[in-house]
């Protein structure tokens, strides 16, 4: 009886710990992604990328594990990975009993195991009866990885925040024969598992044999939070291409993906801003002119009618439009008339610190003196020194608030997300 009590006790402390740590955990996720001060001043200074942060998704409750809860305190994007991808429910080993009509016969018990093999055993039977030798099944053929290692794997193609993922792992090593439709709103990308052990994107190359996949879906992006529809549809879509091919699917589970995404989803409304400064004439600049002053300062004009200015390594950080967001093209350029054009500085894609911001104010400043051009803001004020010194201690708080999470400002890892 003292057993039992003890027994009982201990249950009740387990659940009555588990549910203070999923208390926590949410507590702590929120405090993560929190409210940021709010900046009366830049109303009329900043604009939101996204038209709407609301995502679809409905807040369920779903405890974690440490390593997912301290998200503020982690420097590697891939810390949450592990405890975000849990196997759906898989069931424990089945004793199948098989009896015939006949009552001196043997019964035999077929299990079959988590690992798919099956095995037979005879049962004990009356020594009056002839001796039967079981048959054992053929066993099922085994995965040539393991869906526990793929899951385990950190790869630099996803982060486990906001990519959804799904696993593949195949029973014989085939080619990829052509690429399956997972999602027809959402980005997503396949990695293959070569027979080697090495990772790269899945294509259709004769000769390469794949022993398993990780697939992964874009659930936060500039176009919002993915829905729980759309999860659900990919899951599908996951399914059936592993049925096609002859493959175990394991999915990272829905409930914990969701209580995170959703969180970063919000923060990412609050962060995703750009700064806009209008270089204005009293009268007009030509086109010709104008082309001319921006391409002697590094810009360069895009296929999307923007200039952009490019950093060492090639990425974007600056780019400038018309005031009426029209495009540019060469052909206006040659000989159209321009009342000025706005400086856009786009707080996720800018590598953080105050260089960045005063390189910005440098090439403004240059060109409004090249151009006889006036610095105004949003409400054709011209701009004081203390509006842009507010201005940048704006950008560089939301970028304080990027670094925190681990979301680094300008990296491969910002433009994918705010994309």
């Amino acid at each position: 009886m003292i057993f039992i009590v003890l027994g009982l006790a201990v249950i009740l402390a387990v659940v009555a710990y588990n549910m203070y740590q999923e208390n926590q955990y949410r507590k702590q996720v929120r405090e993560q992604f929190g409210h940021a001060d709010k900046d009366a001043l830049l109303a009329s200074k900043t604009s939101h990328v996204r038209d709407s942060g609301k995502g679809m998704f409905l807040k369920k409750a779903k405890p974690q594990d440490e390593a997912m809860r301290n998200l503020e305190a982690q420097d590697e994007v891939f810390a949450a990975k592990a405890k975000l991808a849990q196997p759906a429910a898989v069931q424990t080993d089945v004793e199948l009993a098989v009896e015939d009509d006949f009552g001196d016969e043997p019964v035999e018990h077929t299990v079959v195991g988590l690992n798919n093999e099956i095995t037979t055993q005879s049962a004990e039977k009356p020594a009056a009866a002839p001796a039967v030798t079981p048959t054992a099944a053929p066993a099922a053929s085994q995965p040539l990885v393991s869906l526990a290692e793929l899951a385990q794997v950190e790869l630099p193609w996803f982060d486990p925040r906001f990519d959804y993922m799904a696993y593949i792992a195949l029973n014989e090593a085939q080619e990829m024969h052509a690429l399956p439709r997972l999602s027809n709103r959402h980005r997503y990308q396949i990695i293959g598992c070569t027979m080697d052990d090495r990772f790269q994107a899945a294509e259709p190359i004769p000769g390469v044999y794949y022993q398993g996949f990780v697939v992964g879906l874009q659930a936060v992006s500039r176009n919002g939070l993915a829905s729980g529809e759309d999860l659900e549809y990919f899951n599908a879509q996951v399914d059936t291409f592993a049925q096609l091919i002859g493959g175990k699917v394991r999915h990272t589970d829905l409930d914990a993906f969701t209580e995170v995404a959703q969180a970063l989803d919000e923060f990412c409304v609050r962060v995703d801003q750009t700064i806009a400064i209008h270089l204005v004439s009293r009268s007009n600049v030509s086109g010709t002119e104008l082309h001319s002053a921006v391409e002697s300062v590094g810009f360069q004009l895009g296929e999307d009618g923007l200039f952009h200015f490019a950093d060492n390594n090639g990425n974007v950080i600056f780019s400038i439009s018309t005031l009426d967001n029209s495009p540019f093209t060469a052909a206006l350029l040659s000989h159209q008339n321009y009342r000025g054009f706005s400086m856009l500085f786009d707080i996720p894609y800018v590598p953080a610190g105050e260089k960045t911001f005063d390189r910005f104010m440098d090439l403004a400043v240059k060109l409004s003196g090249q151009l006889s051009l006036d610095l105004v803001n949003d409400k054709m004020e011209e701009v004081s020194t203390q509006w842009l010194k507010d201005v940048r201690s704006y950008v560089l708080a939301r970028q304080e608030e990027m670094l925190k999470v681990g979301i680094k400002p300008g990296s491969k890892q910002a433009r994918r997300l705010f994309s």
